[in-house]
């Protein structure tokens, strides 16, 4: 089944939500402690957890 197509908007709009949060992780974690250690490790959390979820559901 063919699908329509698609613009560069809807391409790439997951990965460049991936890459914003990732680096407002890293300047987080750099810049303070406390809260911004949680941020950090939540958001570089996110890309860890899509690639395993990617790869699941392309196994299945």
């Amino acid at each position: 089944m063919k699908r329509p197509p698609q613009g560069l908007t809807a391409i790439f709009a997951a990965p460049m939500a991936i890459g914003l949060l990732s680096a407002v992780a890293l300047v987080a974690a750099l810049t303070g402690d406390g809260w911004r250690d949680v941020l950090s490790w939540a958001g570089l959390a996110v890309p860890v957890l899509t690639v395993a979820w990617a790869m699941k559901a392309r196994r299945s």
